[in-house]
């Protein structure tokens, strides 16, 4: 604080600036007493610059106080990284999905989904195998013969889930396995890739990303941004050539 009590007939107090308030000197104080206090003031510059800095930085604060107070919410700048989940909290989600899973009656060793904000963190087995694409399998049976080409139909039954181990589509449940021939891009990216190298006879259990999933839309079951999990079986592959009949024409596959 910059108060002086300059020696002489009286005392003269040099008043503080406060916003757009200039300093004052009394009228009843001699020429000699404000020299004094001139000199006072030069020599603590840096003490007036310093009380208007903090003067500021308090009233940022009372103003922020204020906000809280009336319920607002204030952003602060953010100071170093932030503080990535520990393992107790992943334990901990583990365990709810688990429970959620087993309550959707999810097959026996279902990947697990852990969130975190936009990121996902797909939990499986070492025995997964994890494409540069981001397409994730697991080969239950391997089968045996030669991989579907483009141009071939391939048969199969498979069994739809979403992250919670919801089923959500069932060739089996339908009756009857789906036909489709490979490169039409009727398939789903993700799928195609999926059984491209299988061997009839084989099963797979394959983890589709978001990327590799078909648009999303009141028309389809796979949510925005989520994965799906689909156990697929390989029944069999067929070539197929083109029939033309007058101005019909299609694909038979022996």
């Amino acid at each position: 604080m910059l108060g002086s009590n300059v020696a002489g007939s009286g005392s003269v107090l040099a008043l503080l600036p406060c916003r757009g308030v200039p300093f004052k000197f009394p009228v009843v104080a001699g020429i000699s007493q404000r020299k004094k206090v001139a000199s006072d003031l030069k020599e603590d510059e840096g003490s007036v610059r310093l009380l208007h800095f903090d003067e500021a930085q308090n009233r940022r604060g009372f103003v922020m106080l204020s906000l809280v107070a009336a319920g607002i919410s204030v952003a602060l700048p953010a100071s170093g990284k932030g503080k990535n989940k520990s393992k107790y909290d992943e334990k901990r989600l583990l365990e709810q999905n688990r429970k959620i899973q087993a309550a959707n009656n999810a097959p026996e060793g279902f990947p697990n989904f852990i969130r975190e904000g936009f990121e996902v963190k797909v939990v499986t087995s070492e025995n997964y195998v994890r494409c540069d694409s981001g397409l994730i399998y697991l080969d239950i049976d391997v089968g045996k013969g030669d991989c579907p080409k483009d141009g071939q139909q391939v048969t199969f039954h498979y069994v739809g889930y979403n992250e919670s181990g919801r089923r959500i589509d069932s060739t089996y449940a339908q009756g009857s396995p789906a036909k489709i021939r490979m490169g039409t891009k009727v398939l789903v990216p993700g799928f195609e890739e999926g059984i491209r190298d299988m061997r009839p006879g084989g099963k797979r259990r394959i983890i589709i990303p978001p990327e590799l999933g078909p648009p999303v839309g009141p028309s389809t079951f796979f949510s925005s941004k989520q994965f799906e999990v689909f156990d697929v079986e390989l029944l069999g592959v067929k070539d197929c050539q083109r029939r033309t009949i007058g101005f019909y024409s299609d694909f038979v596959c022996d």
